[in-house]
């Protein structure tokens, strides 16, 4: 049988850097086919490719059996491609049928929009979810999990050949995902193609027929979902050999010979929604411990959890041995905890500002003389760390958005530091930035550590986990789910933990 879509040798730069590197991508009419991969290797981009909205730079793409240029998303909808992003482009403000019949409304007298039809419709589309809801009320008033539902339903309302579901369950609760797991399994019935992306692999070997894996912007393998496990899709993320990992066995790992006499930070069974459900661990003074775990583990709740991001709605948290349960981000922050969070751009820096205002942001409140900033006090203290952190910069009034990631990333960890926190939690603290950059932070976070202070962090590579930290917490669905201590630590040993828990053998 012809494959619905075939994806060869595509190439793809931004500014001379490689995003794509020959990548592959086929998929079969009436197939379930899963695209995987850590951040970076490459699953937007060929998507992005697929659907018109990124130019390939090389390589072909057949769909529907004939050459395939698309230059722009609205022509990828009228050729049969129907994609559902995780960041939902829908309009809040306007009604639920609107939004799913937005570009295909219903005419009468040829020229004016049924909208009794077009009730209608939304109605049987979402009746096929279990969803019965008023269609007239603006889509902003529902939840989360009915908004993405209702754009899945916009999707499968356009009669599409394929439809491309990119972390379709992120805000679904487990009843939710079930009724997605249904639609996904009529539009296989009906001969509709399904590209899913998901870092859920449990979620894979439930609804999906094949799997293709990338990483650092290339195809790596293809294959059936039936001959593969949980440890193949890992180590192939990874870039690891299953085989060897498999052989290692899992054994009580000794200590290292550090004894750390007090608790900092202990948090005991916090669960804050379905993606964070039982997080326990300890954080010692003078001790870096990382949280290890692929995405969607619930890495970055643990830390929202802590830093009074989100609510806590089971469990509790001490600090110093105090019962601790900040309301916002304020109490963390006056109770010596300070976030750097994992996306930089968007969280992080506020691009327009200067190097200056962004980094004594969170000392705004301390700084204040007869109601002012005391913009002396201000100059000194960012003289002082852009010095200590060698933040390369013309001056400190340099809009940051000007400086590299990884001076971008010094200043924020400067933000940090400048309130003296006795807790730092690093969301992927190097992501992004050079060599010679990343090194640096490392060193940074390293000396805060030493002069008795706590690190909880979080990354992605396994190999900045193995070296910088003195334990690990292992994390799996939301769950803790291990713990790896020194010596002993390897990268083997943290992704045999990720798919023992699991049964590497799914």
């Amino acid at each position: 049988m012809a494959p619905l879509l075939a994806m060869s040798g595509i190439e793809k730069h931004f500014a001379g850097i490689p995003a794509l590197q020959g990548a592959a991508l086929e998929i079969a009419p009436g197939e379930v086919h899963a695209l995987i991969g850590q951040n970076g290797a490459g699953k937007s981009t060929l998507i992005k490719i697929l659907t018109g909205l990124y130019r390939r730079d090389e390589g072909t793409i057949d769909f529907l059996g004939s050459p395939s240029h698309l230059t722009s998303p609205r022509e990828s909808q009228i050729a049969g491609i129907a994609t559902i992003y995780q960041e939902l482009n829908l309009v809040p403000l306007r009604s639920v049928s609107e939004n799913v019949v937005m570009g295909q409304e219903p005419k009468k007298l040829g020229y004016l929009i049924d909208w009794p039809e077009a009730h209608r419709r939304t109605r049987e589309i979402l009746s096929r979810f279990g969803i019965e809801i008023d269609v007239t009320a603006p889509l902003g008033s529902y939840s989360t999990a009915i908004q993405q539902l209702v754009a899945i339903a916009r999707a499968v309302s356009m009669d599409a050949k394929l439809v491309i579901m990119d972390e379709p369950t992120s805000s679904l609760d487990t009843s939710e995902v079930e009724i997605l797991f249904g639609v996904v399994k009529d539009l296989k019935a009906s001969g509709v193609s399904v590209l899913y992306v998901s870092h859920f692999l449990d979620e894979l070997f439930q609804i999906c027929d094949r799997v293709t894996i990338m990483r650092d912007g290339q195809t790596v393998g293809c294959q059936d979902i039936a001959d593969t496990t949980k440890l193949d899709l890992i180590a192939g993320m990874l870039g690891r050999n299953a085989s060897e990992i498999a052989s290692e066995g899992l054994t009580e790992l000794a200590g290292d010979g550090t004894t750390y006499d007090e608790i900092v930070l202990q948090v005991d069974n916090v669960a804050t929604g379905p993606r964070l459900t039982d997080f326990s661990m300890t954080l010692h003074r003078g001790e870096i411990v990382g949280l290890g775990g692929l995405l969607g583990s619930g890495r970055t709740e643990a830390a929202r959890s802590i830093f009074g991001v989100d609510h806590i709605t089971n469990g509790s948290i001490k600090l110093k041995g105090a019962e601790f349960n900040p309301a916002e981000p304020s109490d963390a922050i006056r109770a010596g905890i300070g976030l750097l969070t994992e996306d930089r751009k968007e969280e992080g820096i506020v691009p327009h500002m200067s190097v200056r205002e962004n980094l004594t942001l969170a000392l705004l409140p301390s700084m204040r003389k007869n109601g002012q900033i005391d913009l002396e006090k201000e100059r000194a203290l960012v003289e002082d760390f852009i010095r200590k952190l060698g933040i390369k910069t013309s001056h400190m009034d340099q809009p940051i958005r000007e400086l590299s990631g990884g001076n971008q990333q010094k200043v924020l960890l400067a933000r940090w530091l400048a309130t003296k926190p006795d807790i730092l939690i690093l969301d992927e603290p190097t992501r992004g930035v050079d060599v010679g950059a990343k090194r640096e932070i490392q060193s940074i976070i390293r000396s805060f550590v030493d002069e008795g202070h706590a690190v909880l962090l979080i990354s992605s590579e396994f190999e900045e986990l193995v070296e910088g930290a003195n334990r690990i917490v292992v994390m799996h669905e939301g769950k803790a789910v291990s713990e790896l201590t020194n010596p002993g630590i390897t990268e083997n040993a943290l992704v045999k933990a990720l798919a023992h828990h699991e049964g590497a053998t799914t």
